[in-house]
């Protein structure tokens, strides 16, 4: 039986009117920093107007559901606090699950992470000499040297060091910044202690969220191969990768099994279109006016645009990733790799270069 190869079957139908729940990722598919991503309120209210259901599915721990859901409806999102599922809410069931009602825990972040603690019936501390049993640690901009020490201190001390996650970045309007994930190594590297991470990738936030809209047939929206993707992979769902965040071509190209999503669009308006199959066309594939084979070179794929097709739309740049994709999958079924790929032609250089794939780059 042939292995499944995420991207290959496309999606002949807008995606909008296959899955039934949306659950979006926010930080780099619905905004970047405080401004919505150009065209994605739209496309979401076109979403909606076509019968799907949106959640919102997000690591970011330092806003509470309220202050994102009020974020998003300014944006043109309108969202009220249960559509919103924190990383903070799920780090708060974890601790809670685990320690009796009222324990004392130290937050490290925003004020999401606080307000999810005491919502989920624990107390929060501010030192380490509270005796907290646990140090929850979120994103917070206004995270410093002090609440590290007092974490380290705490964790030292015994406490359990949990995470909500670890994304090394966060995407801004400046390009990548660090995320809490850098913070957490610090601590980490200090005390010697592993964190408990209880964000995406852990399915849990993402079965939350399907759980509270009953989706039955839900498709997960996300900028990440190591949380979004991998996350709907362990959840169980489909996914749509979109490139206006933390992933380029490039990694998508590299990513490991358990990270290649089954959709991949420039944004998330790419829920109101089809996504074209990527066929065999001979030893190689096809995708649109885009085609892939092995070049001379061992290893070396070579990619090649139809020159014929006038109309941009018949030669959409994003099948030329589709079939450079699918390609290099059908090599690596096991692994992650990077790809080594020429082009044949001035429309594919064009194509590799603006992805940041050409061979000298």
């Amino acid at each position: 039986m042939t292995a499944h190869i995420p991207l290959a079957a496309g999606s002949t139908t807008p995606p909008c009117n296959v899955y039934d729940v949306a659950l979006l990722d926010l930080d780099g598919v619905v905004y970047v920093g405080p401004d919505a991503v150009p065209g994605v309120p739209e496309a979401l209210t076109a979403a909606r107007a076509a019968g799907m259901r949106l959640g919102f599915v997000t690591n970011n721990a330092a806003r509470t559901p309220e202050e994102v859901a009020e974020h998003l409806t300014a944006l043109g999102v309108p969202a009220g606090a249960t559509d919103v599922i924190t990383s903070s809410q799920a780090a708060a069931t974890v601790v809670a699950t685990r320690w009796a009602p009222g324990a004392p825990v130290l937050p490290v972040g925003g004020p999401g992470v606080a307000a999810a603690l005491r919502a989920a019936g624990l107390t929060v501390v501010e030192r380490a000499e509270d005796g907290p049993v646990a140090v929850v640690q979120g994103f917070g901009p206004e995270v410093g040297w002090r609440h590290l020490a007092e974490a380290v201190v705490a964790v030292r001390r015994g406490a359990r060091h949990v995470a909500t996650n670890t994304d090394a970045t966060i995407p801004s309007p400046r390009g990548l910044l660090p995320g809490n994930g850098a913070m957490v190594d610090v601590v980490s590297a200090i005390t010697g202690q592993a964190p408990l991470v209880t964000g995406k990738p852990d399915p849990a936030m993402h079965a939350e969220c399907v759980r509270r809209t009953g989706a039955q047939r839900p498709l997960v929206i996300g900028d990440r191969l190591d949380t979004d993707i991998e996350g709907a992979r362990r959840a169980g769902a489909d996914s749509l990768l979109v490139l206006t965040g933390v992933t380029d071509p490039a990694a998508l190209l590299a990513a490991a099994p358990l990270h290649r999503p089954d959709l991949v669009a420039p944004d998330a308006a790419g829920l109101l279109v089809a996504h074209p199959p990527v066929l065999a066309d001979g030893a190689g594939r096809r995708c649109g006016a885009w085609s892939v084979q092995a070049a001379e070179a061992e290893g070396v794929l070579a990619l090649r645009a139809d020159d014929a097709a006038a109309d941009p739309a018949d030669g959409d740049e994003l099948d030329g990733l589709r079939a450079l994709c699918v390609a290099h999958w059908t090599r690596h079924p096991e692994d992650g790799a990077p790809a080594r790929v020429i082009a044949t032609g001035h429309r594919a250089a064009e194509a590799l270069r603006r992805w940041g794939l050409s061979p000298d780059e």
